[in-house]
């Protein structure tokens, strides 16, 4: 989106993977993971998946996303959802999601065992797609205390929707010290200001869809997404907006003194913070900490965007906390599993692995 300053060049976030004789990461890898995640939050791990095993992981998303029964995801984005503009639904807990999940988790065990212990749980395994007409939601965080992945099971484009990212605003011990002791004010404020433009470019972009520019607007579709009392977070909501009922964005957070902060700061917050928008390769692999400050962009291609989706829990997370970010599958609530069970459990089969990948007796 042009109104706000958003790059494109991930390279510095990016660790190629290699595999050791067990088709774990290699210890290299996992220690500029490990490091990558402790100074910005996030690690993009490129060619994790072979592309058989991508393609393993499209097709059971796929078949959930043909299922009209699929189970929908609660905590966001839900009137885009209603309207076909993005498909956000949890995978149901069978053999062959396991073993997908189980492949991700044994093979970034080195960088997971760092903060998941083998009791915590598995919050969700989702698919995540978007397509074009979908809003760009606000910048957030997601409950904490959790460490979530994304994969590509494609190529994905920018005009796809890439999630961005806000580099080093993940929230640590000591964090508040940082920039002189103003860290965390200044993060709310560079928030505050970019969901700025992002309500205004939300709204804009409903206004020449209800005036006929493409994709055009479902009958009900503008008020919904407008004028609604229907909860959801990431809508242009004027009317929730007004009475300050979006915890994301809304009239309640621009008061005088805090307008005045926006002024004061703006240069030290354009110097400080700076979003990055993925665009990941077909097996890449997205790893980030819960509490950074990301957003799923509108998808602007005609082509949807997908990504497998899951989070596991790597502190204690009351359920009231774990359900505004999560939406586990029935039949994962039925019959829980935790980090230890999917290293466990039988991932896919070995062959379909890339062999150049594969490299035995890695030297550091």
């Amino acid at each position: 989106m042009t109104e706000l300053e958003v790059s494109s060049d991930t390279s510095v976030f990016e660790v190629p993977a290699v595999l050791d004789e067990h088709g774990r990461l290699a210890d290299h890898c996992v220690r500029k993971a490990l490091t990558m995640m402790d100074a910005h939050g996030l690690v993009v791990l490129t060619g994790l998946l072979s592309d058989a095993e991508a393609d393993a992981g499209l097709e059971l998303m796929r078949e959930t996303i043909d299922n009209p029964d699929r189970s929908k995801c609660s905590f966001a984005s839900e009137t885009d959802n209603r309207y076909k503009r993005r498909d956000f639904c949890s995978l149901p807990s069978t053999p062959p999601v396991k073993s997908f999940a189980a492949t991700l988790c044994q093979r970034l065990e080195g960088v997971l065992s760092e903060y998941c212990g083998r009791s915590r749980p598995l919050l969700e395994v989702a698919t995540f797609t978007s397509y074009i007409g979908s809003s760009h939601q606000y910048i957030h965080r997601d409950p904490s205390g959790v460490i979530s992945l994304f994969a590509a099971v494609e190529d994905v484009s920018e005009q796809q929707g890439g999630t961005v990212f806000v580099p080093g605003t993940h929230l640590y011990g000591g964090v508040g010290n940082t920039h002189d002791g103003q860290a965390e004010e200044l993060m709310a404020l560079f928030r505050l200001s970019c969901n700025y433009r992002i309500f205004l470019h939300n709204f804009r972009k409903l206004w020449r869809m209800r005036k006929g520019a493409q994709p055009p607007l479902a009958p009900g579709e503008f008020t919904d997404r407008v004028f609604s009392r229907s909860w959801d977070q990431h809508q242009p909501n004027v009317l929730r907006f007004m009475l300050g009922k979006n915890a994301q964005f809304s009239i309640a957070m621009l008061g005088p003194r805090t307008l005045w902060k926006l002024h004061r700061h703006r240069a030290e917050l354009r110097r400080l913070f700076h979003l990055v928008q993925t665009a990941p390769r077909k097996g890449s692999v997205i790893l980030y900490r819960s509490d950074l400050l990301h957003a799923g962009p509108d998808n602007r291609s005609p082509a949807p965007r997908r990504f497998f989706g899951m989070s596991i829990a790597r502190d204690v997370i009351e359920h009231k906390y774990w359900h505004d970010g999560y939406s586990p599958h029935p039949t994962l609530t039925a019959q829980p599993l935790c980090f230890g069970d999917l290293l466990d459990f039988p991932g896919l089969p070995a062959s379909s692995a890339a062999p150049s990948r594969r490299v035995a007796g890695l030297a550091d």
